[in-house]
């Protein structure tokens, strides 16, 4: 018998492997495609320290809009539309269910904590009206609980053991239809068109510097396609190598977006690099090469969602309790590009204007705040790649943070990246600096990683001088350093003392319950 369907897209904006598109149409008299515009992630907040919502900086609210401008294009081609309706979103579906007369739901399913609550406020009204729900797992190459249930009931901690218990991944499904199923009637529902940037509120934008990566299944496509297209990069590939400084050209492949959003299929991507391995045939491998790369995208999907408490130090059990300093000023200067130092003021401008930048640099960014100089909560920098990167996503930004503040996965919080060597390494003229801090390009290549260092006569030729027109290093990096390292030290090890008493606590409760059995017998 057939029945109405509403397919929700949240993420998984796309066409090509979209299980729950796939199970929406089928046996269906009507489709209703439809995303929930939230106020809460695109209207402005003017109290936020950059341009964007309370949730999200403009980048990636442009790159959300243009998804859907891309996604309701594919639909109209196979007959259909994407009905946007703006409000909170489980309501908001809850009322359609509801008037729109559905008997089948269909949904992919979501990971993260807000998702979950979310989408049990939607299952649970469904059920009550006896609406078939569906909701399978395609954002990921593997169902995250198969690989905790795998494990004992437990996530893996380490990617070695997350990729022996994963194995392959399902193919993708269906990659293009010829049409869908037509809509139904929406009654006096009003339904939008795709808003742009403007009709939120932002006022003129056009003077702004904004992301280059545009959203949208489309470009997903063309260019994994221009990716693909150059088989030795492919098959040589390995993470961590690769260039920071190249931004006109990125030296990585920039598809981190368009997973995010689910423009473009894990699956997808993932069965494409294995016919260019299978055709070439000597390839990198694992956890190194791309394919090495999708795995650990699932690896901190899986140990996100089997670890309550993942995104704070306090109460998650996998985190390193460290004690952070507070110091607003300096999250200030290093979140606003202002710590004196020009590789990691240029790549938290590039961060600010682009909404993206190279693994290489998050990494240097990251490990400058936390462990390596100003001793600063992971949980901070957190907060600001949440709302300014593109391709933010909840389980990987919060997996990074903790891996590169050496507060769970990696440990090694002696290797500490330079401010001023590491940039220079890859880009010894300093053309990235020079571009996204054009204060300072007219010093010369010899100073302008430290322009503090340059004679007076240096800095007046230059048209910059440092205290005035660029601030001085607000910590010196090299005593910060060291005393970072004697307080990582001194945390890790009051952790293993306090680990060692609880084994100690726990022999001795044991102990006595043994003793105690004897008496009794």
């Amino acid at each position: 018998m057939e029945t109405n369907s509403l397919v929700w897209f949240r993420k998984g904006l796309r066409i090509h492997d979209n299980p729950a598109l796939d199970l929406a149409r089928r046996g269906c008299k009507h489709l209703y495609p439809v995303f929930v515009l939230d106020p809460h992630y695109l209207d402005p907040d003017r109290s936020a320290f950059s341009p964007g919502s309370a949730r999200s900086g403009l980048n990636r609210i442009q790159f959300l809009l243009e998804s859907l401008r891309d996604l309701d294009t594919s639909l109209r081609r196979l007959g259909s539309r994407l009905l946007l309706l703006r409000g909170e979103p489980a309501p908001v579906v809850c009322r359609l269910l509801k008037d729109w007369k559905i008997g089948k739901l269909c949904f992919e399913f979501d990971t993260e904590p807000y998702g979950l609550a979310r989408d049990k406020q939607v299952k649970d009204f469904a059920s009550d009206c006896g609406i078939d729900v569906h909701s399978p797992v395609s954002h990921t190459l593997f169902n995250p609980s198969d690989i905790i249930e795998k494990n004992g009931g437990k996530p893996p901690l380490t990617y070695q053991s997350f990729v022996a218990l994963a194995g392959c991944p399902v193919d993708p499904c269906a990659m293009t239809y010829s049409e869908l199923p037509p809509i139904g009637e929406t009654g006096d529902y009003e339904l939008l068109s795709v808003p742009k940037i403007e009709d939120l509120g932002y006022g003129d934008i056009s003077q702004e510097e904004l992301s280059p990566f545009h959203g949208g299944e489309t470009e997903a496509l063309k260019r994994l396609d221009q990716v693909l297209e150059d088989k030795a990069w492919v098959t040589n590939f390995e993470k961590p190598k690769g260039d920071p400084s190249a931004f006109l050209t990125p030296a990585t492949t920039v598809l981190s977006p368009y997973l995010k959003f689910g423009c473009l299929s894990s699956r997808y991507f993932y069965k494409r690099l294995q016919g260019i391995y299978a055709s070439v045939g000597k390839h990198t491998k694992p956890p190194v090469s791309l394919v090495g790369q999708l795995l650990w995208r699932d690896f901190f999907y899986t140990v996100a969602f089997g670890t309550p408490n993942f995104d704070r130090m306090k109460g998650n059990k996998i985190c390193k309790q460290i004690p952070w300093s507070e110091n607003e000023e300096l999250l200030v200067a290093w979140r606003d590009g202002q710590t004196g130092y020009p590789w990691i003021d240029a790549i938290m401008i590039q961060l600010k204007k682009w909404g993206w930048i190279h693994h290489l640099a998050r990494h240097c960014v990251a490990c400058f705040l936390t462990r390596g100089d100003m001793f600063i909560h992971w949980e901070k920098g957190r907060d600001v790649f949440e709302r300014l990167l593109i391709d933010s996503d909840w389980a990987i930004n919060n997996g990074n943070w903790l891996w590169l503040s050496c507060s769970s996965f990696f440990y090694q919080y002696y290797r500490i990246y330079s401010p001023i060597s590491f940039g220079k390494k890859y880009d010894p003229s300093g053309n990235y600096i020079r571009h996204f801090l054009p204060v300072l390009k007219d010093f010369p290549k010899e100073y302008i990683y430290e322009p503090w260092t340059a004679p007076l006569s240096v800095q007046k030729k230059a048209n910059c001088i440092i205290g005035k027109d660029y601030p001085r290093p607000v910590v010196d990096h090299e005593n910060a350093s060291k005393e970072c390292k004697k307080k990582m030290g001194e945390a890790f090890a009051s952790s293993s003392s306090k680990k060692q008493q609880n084994h100690n606590d726990s022999n001795e409760i044991a102990s006595l319950k043994s003793k105690r059995r004897k008496k009794t017998e």
